[in-house]
Parts: C-alpha cells; sequence; structure tokens
C-alpha cells in the first residue's frame, strides 16, 4: 500500500495590506519549530520517496527545510496546493510501497484527509507544523485512506 504525509506550513508573518498572502515568510519560531517536527519525522522512520508543495513561501520554505533535513530527495512545486488548489491529481499513480509527501495549508489539506477518510468537511484540522499520515487504499473511483497518525506539533515533540 502506499501512503501520504501531508504537513501544514510552519508559523508564518501575520497577513499585512502591504505583503501579498503568497509572500508570507516563515517566522524565525516557524522554521524552528518546522526543524524539529522534521527531525522526529525522521526518528519515526517517515521519510517519503516524494515530495510536492503549494508556491506559496511559507509552504516552500516548510518544504525546503523537510528536503534538507532529508525528509525527501527533491521538491516539486504543484498549483494544486495552493488554498483552493486541488491536489487529487497528485494522488493519481502513487504506487504501493511509496509514501508522497505533501505541504500545503488549511483548510485544504485537512478536507483532503477527511474526504480520503470517508469524513464530513471540517472534520479534520491539521496545526501548524501539524502531520497526517494516511494508508492509502486503491479504489474503483479514487483513493481512499485508512489514518495511522494525526498530530500537533506539540504531541510529536512532547509538549515542547
Amino acid at each position: 500500500m502506499a501512503e501520504l504525509l501531508l504537513l501544514r506550513h510552519g508559523i508564518a508573518e501575520e497577513p499585512t495590506p502591504e505583503q501579498p498572502d503568497a509572500e508570507r515568510a516563515l517566522t524565525a519560531a516557524g522554521r524552528l519549530r518546522t526543524e524539529a517536527v522534521l527531525a522526529q519525522l525522521l526518528r519515526l522512520e517517515l521519510g517519503c520517496t516524494a515530495l510536492f508543495s503549494s508556491p506559496l513561501r511559507r509552504a516552500r520554505q516548510t518544504a525546503e527545510l523537510a528536503c534538507a533535513a532529508g525528509l525527501a530527495p527533491a521538491l516539486q512545486l504543484a498549483e494544486g496546493l495552493a488554498p483552493g488548489g486541488d491536489p487529487w491529481p497528485l494522488l493519481a499513480g502513487l504506487a504501493a510501497g511509496q509514501r508522497l509527501a505533501l505541504v500545503g495549508h488549511e483548510p485544504d489539506l485537512g478536507l483532503l484527509v477527511a474526504a480520503l477518510i470517508g469524513a464530513g468537511p471540517g472534520t479534520v484540522v491539521l496545526k501548524k507544523a501539524g502531520v497526517a499520515l494516511l494508508q492509502l487504499e486503491e479504489g474503483p473511483a479514487s483513493p481512499r485512506g485508512r489514518l495511522r497518525l494525526l498530530m500537533g506539533p506539540r504531541q510529536l515533540l512532547g509538549g515542547s
């Protein structure tokens, strides 16, 4: 079976009228917490065969940190992971034994998890630098998933 690791971007700058949303960067605290989460994911042996990221700066920076930490070999940008995008095409062709990482935003990641596990919209929410791990099963029309892990950074890092 294939697996899907979803990672929400880390803590980012607050929105301002002067800066477009797409250009909001990770804060120093967001970078540190994200790096700690990534180190824990590696300790849990959750390395990925491929990684796709939203093109928005805060998600792209999170994905770059993931690759630098060794979570995945390379980063590919995907418009389908931008807010309001369609991530479903990224799941096509995911083969057994592969683990795909997607870095994006809320509520989109939570909606994807909910759809994969057959839950209602809004029932799954990923905290900033939070993760979800799903085991995917191929279905006749689209993949279905079994939720294996859903944790915020506090839980992953033992309350720090």
